[in-house]
């Protein structure tokens, strides 16, 4: 009996390897979706669906790699759980289809929403908090940010990202474009 049970356990015990190999290796294999291999359409409910490989996704989620610089290109596109298991890399949004990196223009604008502070009125800081009025490219805003290192993050000399309480992020594209009182009031975050 112990004989057959070994061998049972060795048997379950290399299948179990191969599938973490082949799992490995599906994980670490980049698949680039191009207008020849995939098809991108809008949902019903305004998501994105994907048919790629001969399969279809009925929603699938699109993210920057390189947000800030890199805009259009190599975005991973993955599935919408939990997992978010990527599927595969655009290159760049100009090599599909015209009406179908339209449709993921549009979902990356609602992901990276970001708007631009174009004029700070006032800055108040209380009890470890700051209360932000500015003037943004969308209107006239009100945000919180914790005074900590981790709320306003400098990228070069010049350009801030500040993300607020809630995890919005709003970008001063110049830091040197903005007047001196103004930056005088962000001086206690740079």
């Amino acid at each position: 009996m112990n004989q057959i049970e070994e061998k049972f356990g060795t048997q379950q015990q290399l299948s179990q390897e191969q599938q973490l190999r082949d799992l490995s290796w599906e994980m670490l294999t980049i698949r680039y979706l191009t207008k020849e291999n995939a098809v991108f359409s809008a949902t019903k409910g305004g998501f994105l669906s994907l048919t790629y490989d001969k399969k279809t996704y009925d929603r699938v989620c699109v993210y920057r790699t390189f947000p800030l610089t890199q805009e259009d290109c190599f975005l991973s596109v993955r599935e919408a759980d939990e997992k978010a298991r990527e599927i595969g890399i655009i290159e760049k949004l100009s090599d599909l289809l015209p009406q179908q990196a339209q449709l993921i223009k549009q979902q990356l604008q609602l992901r990276y929403f970001m708007p631009k502070i174009l004029k700070i009125y006032e800055i108040k800081d209380e009890y470890g908090f700051a209360y932000f009025h500015v003037m943004t490219d969308f209107g006239e805003c009100r945000f919180t940010i914790r005074m900590n290192a981790n709320s306003v993050v400098s990228f070069t000399n010049d350009r801030i990202l500040i993300t607020d309480l809630d995890g919005n992020r709003f970008e001063i594209p110049n830091f040197n474009q903005l007047t001196t009182l103004e930056r005088k009031k962000l001086d206690l975050f740079i």
